[in-house]
C-alpha cells in the first residue's frame, strides 16, 4: 500500500504524518493544527487564551474549543486530585491536553475522511490508525536512545518528560518544577487523555506510582530522574521487549 509522509512546523514542534493509501484532507488537517495553535498558544501574546488569561477577553468572547478545552481541563483537574491544573504555573496554561486534544482531532478528520491507516507524530506524542506500527519512545536520559518500543494498530502514546525541553512540567500544590521522574510514558484509546494523564503523572513524581494503575484502559511506563524504570501491569501487552526485564 502507498504510503503519503507530510512534516511542519506547529505547536512548537514538528507533526509529522503518515497516510497509508490515497491522501485524504492533510491541508484541511494541518490547518486545524495551525488554528489550534494561534488559539492556544501561550508563547503568543495575541492568542485567546493569552488574552483570556491577562483578562484582556472573557470566555464569551473566545471560540467554542476554548470553553470545550478549560471544561475538561477542570474535569480532570478533579480526576488527578489537583495534579492536572491549567493554572500549575500561575497563569493559564492547558498545553498539557491542547496538543493530545488537537491531534485526536486530526486524527479523527482523517478517518472520517477515508483514512483508515495512519500516524500523526506530534513532538513524541503519537496517534496511530489501523494496520501495524511501532512507535520508538526516547529514553529521556540517554541521547539518540529509545527506551521502548509500542506495538499497535490503535493506540494513542504521550509521553512528558525531560527530553526535550528539560523540566518544564509544574507541581501545582508548590507552583515548582517537577524533578522526581525523567518520563512518563501513557498508551491508551485516546491522545487528548493520555497526554493529560502523562502530564499529571510527571507532576505527581514518585506518587503517580499509586495512582497510574488506577486509570482503566491505560497502561504506563515510567523512568525516574536516577534512571530506574518500571511500569503498569499491562504494558508487556504493547511494549513486548519488557517480557524480558
Amino acid at each position: 500500500m502507498p504510503e503519503r509522509h507530510r512534516v511542519e512546523e506547529v505547536m512548537g514542534t514538528v507533526v509529522s504524518v503518515v497516510v497509508r493509501g490515497e491522501p485524504v484532507v492533510l491541508d484541511e488537517m494541518f490547518a486545524w493544527l495551525h488554528w489550534v495553535d494561534s488559539t492556544f498558544s501561550t508563547y503568543k501574546s495575541d492568542s485567546e487564551i493569552s488574552r483570556l488569561g491577562r483578562n484582556e477577553i472573557s470566555l464569551s468572547d473566545c471560540s467554542d474549543e476554548v470553553a470545550v478545552v478549560l471544561e475538561m481541563c477542570e474535569a480532570l483537574k478533579n480526576q488527578t486530585i489537583g495534579y492536572f491544573d491549567a493554572w500549575a504555573c500561575g497563569s493559564l496554561d492547558p498545553s498539557g491536553l491542547v496538543k493530545g486534544w488537537s491531534v485526536e482531532r486530526a486524527s479523527q478528520m482523517l478517518f472520517d475522511a477515508g483514512s483508515a491507516e495512519h500516524c500523526i507524530n506530534a513532538g513524541g506524542d503519537v496517534r496511530v490508525r489501523g494496520g501495524a506500527w511501532r512507535i520508538g519512545v526516547a529514553h529521556p536520559l540517554e541521547r539518540d536512545a529509545l527506551t521502548i518500543v509500542i506495538e499497535g494498530s490503535d493506540n494513542a502514546v504521550a509521553t512528558s518528560g525531560t527530553a526535550e525541553r528539560g523540566l518544564h512540567v509544574y507541581d501545582p500544590h508548590t507552583q515548582t518544577p517537577a524533578a522526581e521522574l525523567a518520563s512518563v510514558t501513557i498508551v491508551g484509546p485516546d491522545l487528548a487523555y493520555a497526554d493529560a494523564y502523562a502530564t499529571a503523572a510527571f507532576a505527581m513524581g514518585l506518587r503517580c506510582r499509586d495512582w497510574l494503575p488506577t486509570l482503566a484502559g491505560h497502561e504506563a511506563y515510567v523512568i525516574d530522574s536516577g534512571g530506574y524504570a518500571w511500569w503498569t501491569d499491562g504494558m508487556p501487552d504493547y511494549a513486548p521487549s519488557l517480557n524480558a526485564r
